[in-house]
């Protein structure tokens, strides 16, 4: 699948197969987060892999919006390692964009995939931290749920010319 059509189709998948994800899809899912461009090429990503059913069953429970964590594959925590940074505070983008290839990667993978936030709601990063036992310097950003899709959504033209401006508001 070519970059354009993989970005213009990506859809958020939340309803999966009892089917799991190879080892081999899975590294081909991590590669492309690790791919993504960071402030400084410092790179201040973790990446911690949910297999077990009770993990993503609690994962469910801190946030409301991955209830359906527990169907999947498995999800992929996407956590900023502080004491990687360049540019302190750049870690935001940097987690995201490894997040957005993970997202397309799955698409071009045909899988689905849904990203659930994490950071900024502090009570879901205290309770993921906890989950994973991580330390204080790393901060849980964003989840991936990844798995073989039921169904995947149509594609949506998103485009709206009234958002672009040129030179000045």
């Amino acid at each position: 699948m070519d970059t354009i059509t993989a970005i213009m189709t990506r859809r958020s998948v939340r309803t999966f197969t009892d089917e799991d994800v190879s080892d081999a899809l899975l590294e081909q899912l991590l590669r492309a987060g690790m791919q993504a461009p960071s402030a400084g090429n410092a790179q201040p990503w973790e990446f911690v892999v949910l297999r077990e059913r009770a993990l993503l069953e609690e994962v469910a429970k801190i946030n409301e919006y991955a209830a359906f964590a527990p169907k999947a594959a498995l999800g992929i925590l996407v956590c900023a390692n502080l004491t990687l940074e360049k540019f302190p505070g750049y870690w935001v983008e940097d987690t995201a964009a490894a997040v957005q290839n993970i997202l397309l990667a799955a698409h071009s993978l045909s899988l689905g995939a849904v990203w659930t936030g994490v950071y900024p709601t502090e009570n879901r990063v205290t309770a993921m931290r906890a989950l994973i036992h991580a330390p204080e310097h790393i901060i849980p950003m964003g989840l991936i749920i990844v798995g073989h899709p039921k169904a995947v959504p149509a594609p949506v033209d998103r485009f709206n010319k009234d958002r672009i401006h040129t030179n000045t508001w």
